[in-house]
């Protein structure tokens, strides 16, 4: 590689870092000196200048002089910002969407993220073990879990982040426990109930609930349990109420107590890769919490139609 081309990937880098650097930032905000840019990118002065004097030229930001109290924004173009980190557009993972509540979170961060010039697509998968697996290869640029899921990757080392958190009840309105119509009001020593290994919410509500009582666990698929429930294939098995609620079902459920074991299943969260500072900045500025839980409202009381 040739000076020139060493001088220009270098720029280039700058000019992204740059870019990254200023998306949370707001009008009126004042940036870091020339100094200190060189500072905290590793890069020369005069690399961070020209970056700088890009971003001008191409619209991306303006910026105000005001002698000794620093440089300031002035005005500040978000998407031209993204555009310039070589990001077109995001692609998002979401557990498939069966329910209501989860069609509403997909509406919700579809539509803010796209309304706001952010050009993103959803993709859904079921098991927040084979969205955690995609995360990390690269295949998308976020995913949505509930909190007890991030929590439990956070506390093993996983390399993700939380980038928003939507509060209770917005992931699910709570777990019961689905139980065969034989079912005499209490579990017992080798009561056989269904677990799906490939999701973190459904093995740990599993685990906590039952862990004092001798059950026999049979692993399924989450989307097998109602099946094998009906066919007296398992006594029991945990469920997110909003689907039964959403199917109509005849189904013999009982309820689990969230607060005596401390769980926070009914939470969504959007978790990215730790090392991706571009998806925090960016949602930082355009994915309000507020309006996504407005669109999510609205498709659960079946004001708007789900788009996503």
């Amino acid at each position: 590689m040739d000076v020139h081309n060493k001088l220009m990937q270098k720029l280039g880098i700058a000019i992204t870092s740059l870019a990254v650097e200023f998306l949370p930032l707001n009008v009126g905000d004042r940036i870091k000196t020339v100094a200190e840019l060189s500072e905290s990118y590793d890069t020369a002065r005069g690399t961070i200048q020209s970056a700088l004097k890009f971003l001008k030229e191409h619209g991306a930001i303006t910026l105000e002089s005001r002698g000794h109290l620093g440089t300031f924004i002035q005005n500040i173009d978000y998407i031209r910002l993204l555009e310039l980190t070589g990001i077109k557009s995001l692609v998002g993972v979401m557990p498939l969407p069966y329910s209501k509540r989860y069609e509403g979170l997909a509406t919700g961060i579809y539509k803010c993220l796209n309304d706001n010039g952010v050009n993103t697509n959803l993709a859904f998968m079921r098991g927040s073990n084979h969205r955690l697996k995609a995360l990390e290869d690269g295949r998308y640029d976020f995913a949505v879990t509930s909190r007890l899921t991030a929590d439990y990757y956070l506390e093993n080392n996983k390399q993700i982040q939380i980038v928003k958190s939507f509060g209770d009840f917005s992931y699910v309105n709570e777990h019961i426990i689905v139980v065969s119509k034989e079912f005499k009001g209490e579990f017992k020593k080798g009561t056989r109930v269904g677990i799906d290994n490939s999701s973190i919410d459904q093995f740990m509500l599993t685990k906590i609930y039952f862990d004092e009582i001798e059950v026999e666990y049979i692993p399924l698929s989450y989307s097998q349990f109602m099946t094998a429930i009906k066919e007296n294939k398992i006594d029991a098995a945990i469920w997110n109420l909003d689907d039964i609620e959403d199917r109509k079902d005849d189904i013999k459920f009982i309820p689990i107590n969230r607060e005596s074991k401390n769980i926070k299943d009914t939470e969504a969260v959007i978790i990215s890769n730790r090392r991706n500072s571009i998806v925090p900045a960016l949602f930082s500025r355009v994915l309000n919490v507020e309006d996504v839980k407005e669109y999510q409202k609205s498709v659960i009381d079946k004001q708007i139609m789900p788009q996503y």
